[in-house]
């Protein structure tokens, strides 16, 4: 089940953010998030109406899923930049593809006009997961990043969010639950 995150779910939505942080290049940082880092994080979020939603089942919060500004002035209102994280003992269940999928519903809904990923160029599972959904490569910019004592590539995916969000909903049309509700 996907849903709007609450600050109820913060500590397990900061435990998959933080094991992201320690473990993989799919951020860019190595600082990780404190509860107090976190509750500003989810709050500046819902300030600014951004959607912050979790995928959940009986083990509890599975991924979450956010977007905001791509940039601050006001020409690029219509743009949005999204992150998506699963807990590690769900990834390739389609956790991750059903989280982009809401968050384009929710962007087509709030009249956004382009959605904007940022991917460390190693990430082959996740960027081809944006290729099936109708992201397209817009860009790679080479050693923009340092962590793990390399030197680190992103790549940059975006789709126009109407003809995308319309793309995924008809892709998993016949199999809505299945792409709702991983499997165990």
């Amino acid at each position: 089940m996907i849903d709007a995150a609450s600050r109820d779910d913060l500590p397990e939505i900061l435990a998959i953010y933080n094991e992201v942080i320690r473990n993989s290049t799919a951020v860019y940082t190595e600082v990780e998030f404190t509860q107090e880092r976190g509750q500003a994080w989810f709050d500046a979020k819902a300030r600014s109406g951004f959607p912050f939603i979790v995928a959940r089942d009986a083990s509890g919060v599975l991924g979450f899923g956010t977007f905001g500004e791509f940039r601050a002035p006001p020409c690029y209102q219509h743009s949005v930049e999204h992150s998506v994280h699963v807990r590690s003992d769900r990834r390739g269940q389609g956790v991750g593809r059903a989280l982009i999928i809401e968050l384009l519903a929710r962007a087509a809904a709030m009249g956004k006009h382009v959605m904007i990923a940022g991917i460390d160029a190693d990430n082959a599972v996740s960027i081809g997961l944006h290729l099936k959904l109708g992201f397209r490569n817009v860009g790679h910019f080479h050693q923009v990043g340092f962590k793990f004592g390399r030197w680190l590539d992103l790549v940059f995916l975006q789709c126009s969010i109407p003809a995308t969000a319309a793309f995924a909903a008809a892709a998993v049309a016949p199999n809505a639950a299945q792409s709702v509700v991983p499997k165990p």
